[in-house]
């Protein structure tokens, strides 16, 4: 997420707004209390200078970064040799915890850490007393000088690491969702391609000798019912080897990682699934699980209810949250998982409905129940 260009303090804008007002207007209450209308003219003037300096070196991202940073060090020289107005320092040095390349971040780091010192030195020769006075400001405007860069610098390091590693993780996603299906399909056309064509072809042979030769069509029809049992029982081994998730242990996590976000749970319907396929519960399970991952990561919400229901033809999962609502469809979403979600439930014959509240968000996933034939 992009910091604003008055945020000082991480996900608190109000309190940043709040510093920025101390740092750039009441200091200039003694300047405009004791100062001639000359003076009071120029300390405005450079005031909203440095303002306008601020909104470019926040705005622009190019090489006329460096040159606005630049205009507000001289900026800050100029008030504290004159004034003995420092207070600027604390925010140039914030802007330039923003710069994105290492090389110009030390270097504008060092020049404007030289010049804050510079000036405060050469201001104690011209306004001692003056100086004296403002020790301890000076002190802290100082040291923010000194750490405040290297702080938003780590910190905006972190921020792009764990964006990238939130797109390399959504990729290895993607990545294994796909060779899933791919080894599926695989085993599927291994398993039972071959059968099924046999299957048909002796169903082709049957039916030119149910007149002509009966015991031999019978023999046929026997092998064809042989054939079928053996694709039925490969077709159970090759499922039994998938990883086997209960959507009863995922609604479990799914209730923890909620409240350990601060998200209040509420689980309505069984909890347990009777006599449905594992191939439909493990794609429930996954579901259920991305799902509650966007609702703590995006949604912003305080309350999600989470309602299963299981019917004789189909299984209704709902996950419902309070929160700020989604602004794509399932086509237009990119980076929220709605289209994996809908993509798992598709294989299944499943259907994803997205539901726009008053307040929130309603996924509403339909699965039909699917009829698994015994071997007699």
């Amino acid at each position: 997420m992009q910091a604003k260009a008055f945020e000082i303090i991480s996900n608190r804008p109000f309190l940043s707004f709040s510093i920025w007002f101390v740092g750039c207007f009441i200091p200039f209450a003694w300047i405009f209390h004791n100062s001639e209308a000359s003076t009071l003219s120029i300390t405005i003037a450079i005031l909203f200078t440095f303002l306008i300096c601020t909104y470019f070196a926040s705005v622009l991202t190019n090489g006329l970064v460096y040159m606005w940073l630049s205009f507000m060090m001289i900026i800050n020289a100029v008030m504290a040799v004159l004034f003995g107005y420092f207070y600027f320092a604390f925010f140039t040095a914030m802007f330039i915890g923003r710069i994105r390349s290492t090389v110009g971040f030390y270097i504008m780091y060092g020049i404007h850490l030289g010049i804050t010192v510079g000036s405060i030195l050469g201001g104690f020769f011209i306004e001692t007393e003056l100086y004296i006075q403002q020790i301890p400001y000076m002190v802290l405007v100082v040291f923010g000088a000194i750490l405040g860069p290297f702080y938003l610098y780590s910190r905006k390091q972190n921020t792009e690491l764990e964006g990238r590693l939130q797109t390399a993780n959504e990729r290895i996603s993607e990545l294994s969702i796909y060779e899933e299906r791919q080894r599926i399909a695989r085993d599927l056309h291994d398993t039972l391609g071959q059968k099924l064509s046999m299957i048909g072809l002796k169903l082709d042979l049957a039916l030119r000798l149910v007149d002509k030769n009966p015991d031999k069509a019978k023999e046929e029809l026997k092998d064809i019912r042989q054939t079928a049992s053996m694709a039925l029982k490969e077709v159970r081994e090759m499922v039994s080897d998938m990883k086997k998730v209960q959507l009863s242990d995922e609604l479990y996590q799914v209730e923890k990682l909620l409240q350990m976000a601060g998200i209040n749970c509420k689980i309505e319907g069984d909890r347990k699934l009777y006599d449905v396929p594992l191939i439909l519960e493990n794609t429930l399970s996954m579901c259920l699980k991305e799902a509650v991952n966007n609702v703590v990561r995006h949604s912003g919400a305080k309350h999600c209810t989470i309602t299963v229901e299981q019917s004789t033809k189909d299984i209704v999962l709902m996950v419902e949250d309070d929160g700020v609502g989604l602004k794509t469809s399932i086509n237009e979403s990119a980076g929220n998982g709605l289209k994996g979600m809908n993509e798992r439930i598709e294989f299944v014959n499943g259907k994803l409905m997205v539901e726009q509240r008053h307040k929130g968000t309603a996924l509403v996933f339909t699965v039909p129940l699917v009829i698994v034939y015994q071997e007699g």
